[in-house]
């Protein structure tokens, strides 16, 4: 399902996405937008596949302009007491990237078995790293009693206008490149990426339907939507740990009344369109990528 409509207020607006593009230009340069004839190929159907890929991001994932978004909108002495979030990995290389290039420590709670090539990316950026909690959510908690005993401003992954802008200049930069794209996907985890999407779409291109993509065992927003309520799961099963959210989100939720789907069953009704796929990052860790490539998973 899709909506191209938003008939809830956005937690932002396309001057928000706008000014955070602004301020971190300085420090990112735009991503490829690039087709191939293989992926359209194997899609069928006469569409054409434009992939955005932010998996060329500094840190390997697009969540590094919500990281720059978030600290380049720090006042002097908010950058001096440092941020503080829960991550499983690409929110908090984002923000431990921008905090080492700005001047911001930054403090990561990390559920206690999360994956150890990922921590390390992290501390290898400068984070001081906090394990605590079973999931992000978990962390989350921790993050923020962190935030509060340390006068540390939090940061949360989704949960943030700063975090939202920053995702959406995705789809500014989509648009440049591709300006008669009929459709957008994104991977929804928290929803930033959507979020963005569906705020950017809706004030410079109407016509242009987003779609959201979120893992069978992951499914909160999604369930969320079609039950007309926000719901909450005890776990999320997914070993695409970027989009394994068990949750929904104050300030994202009322935008993501969007819809979610994947492109090969969208295919009939985006035949003959040109389509824009984000990847938005490329982060597996090497134990997760073999057993993908061995079929377990």
């Amino acid at each position: 399902m899709s909506r191209q409509a938003v008939t809830t207020p956005a937690a932002i607006s396309l001057r928000d996405v706008q000014a955070a593009e602004h301020r971190i230009r300085a420090y990112l340069q735009p991503t490829p937008l690039r087709q191939y004839r293989v992926l359209d190929a194997v899609v069928g159907c006469g569409i054409g596949v434009h992939v955005k890929h932010e998996n060329f991001q500094p840190t390997g994932s697009f969540k590094v302009r919500n990281g720059l978004a978030v600290v380049t909108a720090l006042s002097p002495e908010e950058r001096r007491f440092g941020l503080v979030a829960a991550t499983k990995g690409n929110h908090g290389q984002g923000l431990a990237y921008a905090g080492a290039l700005l001047g911001a420590p930054v403090t990561l709670v990390v559920p206690s078995d999360n994956i150890p090539d990922k921590n390390a990316a992290m501390v290898a950026l400068g984070a001081e790293l906090v394990p605590g909690g079973r999931d992000y959510d978990e962390a989350t908690a921790i993050a923020m009693e962190i935030a509060g005993g340390r006068g540390m401003r939090l940061a949360h992954s989704t949960n943030d206008a700063s975090v939202l802008a920053g995702a959406g200049t995705i789809t500014l930069e989509v648009l440049r490149q591709q300006p008669d794209l009929d459709a957008i996907l994104v991977a929804v985890g928290g929803g930033s990426q959507a979020v963005g999407a569906i705020v950017v779409a809706q004030a410079l291109c109407p016509g242009l339907k987003v779609f959201g993509v979120q893992a069978e065992g992951a499914a909160a927003c999604h369930d969320s939507w079609h039950a007309g309520a926000r719901l909450t799961y005890p776990r999320a099963d997914t070993f695409a740990d970027g989009i394994a959210t068990r949750a929904t989100y104050d300030l994202a939720f009322p935008t993501l009344l969007g819809g979610l789907a994947g492109l090969m069953k969208l295919r009939t009704e985006l035949a003959g369109r040109q389509v824009a796929l984000v990847l938005s990052g490329a982060n597996i860790d090497g134990d997760t990528l073999a057993r993908v490539l061995s079929g377990a998973l």
